[in-house]
């Protein structure tokens, strides 16, 4: 059985078994997948624009005439040159021609199989966890580590440093999709082109999601004590494709911006004051909701749910599969949790 993990995946991806040149990819973290079969199908070819090099094939159809797969895989070049095949799995299996293919001498061609989450017996898992010339690799989202380094990555690349609290907070902002993360990077760095450090402001101002206006809703409910109000507005962000994951990012900046505000308040400032100090550019529609939650946390509180956010981020990345329930349960403990004063 072949089927990586840990650090076997990483030495893998950076010099690829040419005995093993049936690759499959997949798991929940499809922009993971993506970013993996990126790299693999540009290491296997000498260029990915050329169609004669490299042969994109759609699983469905080759689920029809698995044999195509054979076909292609086994077609010499005109010209000579590397090859790939790079296929998009859907619904229907095409596992009949890749175990074909695992009894074949493959030569200068790589097959890369992009699929979503694959249970053990999963037919297309099945095969290339057995195949002596195949290879699998599940890309789940990234942990801790995984986080940290990809960070380290991208500013690395722009010689920027990073402050501490800016980081925490940055990590637990992003995970879920690969992708989405390195976009959220990507972003803030090119925010901070010309500084040195990227500090927790910059981090607050630009980490979001296109999405978040969806998530408005829910986030001031939540803090403003209305638990039939989270449940519908959660119910309404999941029909719409929004990641769990997102709800907890966004309840994330909210508590740190009520945070602020909350100490403004302690300070002497009043509750429309404070939010105005929280929340600078604070819609005057979520006004009222915002004056409400500062009304029934203090700022103490708002450390509480701080920690009770960032546990909730944590058990999302290490049960993708539970992530819709694990931020439902956070909203709603935050709701039901918020007229008891103090």
């Amino acid at each position: 059985m072949v089927a990586l993990r840990g650090k076997d995946v990483d030495s893998f991806l950076a010099r690829p078994d040419p005995a093993r040149p049936i690759i499959l990819l997949y798991g929940p973290d499809a922009g993971l997948v993506r970013e993996r079969a990126d790299a693999l199908t540009a290491s296997a070819v000498d260029d990915v624009n050329d169609p004669f090099s490299l042969v994109r094939l759609d699983g469905d159809e080759l689920a029809a005439e698995p044999s195509r797969l054979v076909d292609e895989a086994m077609t010499v070049p005109l010209f000579g040159g590397r090859r790939a095949i790079r296929v998009k799995a859907g619904s229907r299996s095409f596992a009949s021609g890749v175990e074909t293919l695992a009894d074949s001498d493959i030569r200068d061609c790589r097959i890369v199989i992009e699929a979503g989450e694959l249970r053990p017996e999963a037919p297309l898992r099945k095969t290339c966890e057995r195949a002596k010339n195949a290879v699998a690799i599940a890309c789940y989202p990234d942990t801790e580590r995984d986080l940290a380094r990809l960070i380290d990555d991208e500013l690395r690349a722009s010689d920027l440093k990073i402050a501490q609290d800016a980081r925490a907070m940055l990590t637990s902002l992003l995970g879920g999709d690969r992708q989405a993360s390195r976009n959220e990077l990507r972003k803030i760095v090119l925010y901070a082109h010309g500084a040195r450090e990227i500090t927790l402001e910059d981090v607050m101002a630009v980490v979001s999601d296109a999405s978040d206006f969806k998530l408005d809703p829910v986030v001031d409910a939540a803090f403003a004590g209305q638990p039939a109000v989270v449940e519908t507005e959660f119910a309404k962000a999941m029909v719409a494709g929004t990641y769990p994951g997102l709800a907890i990012s966004a309840a994330q900046r909210q508590v740190a911006a009520l945070h602020k505000a909350a100490l403004l308040m302690e300070g002497g400032a009043s509750a429309s004051s404070a939010a105005e100090g929280g929340f600078p550019r604070l819609h005057f529609s979520r006004k009222a909701a915002v004056e409400t939650a500062l009304r029934n946390f203090s700022a103490a509180r708002l450390l509480q749910v701080m920690d009770q956010l960032a546990i909730a981020a944590l058990d999302i990345r290490r049960q993708s599969s539970l992530a819709a329930v694990i931020a439902q349960r956070a909203l709603m403990s935050i709701a039901v949790n918020a007229r008891r004063r103090g």
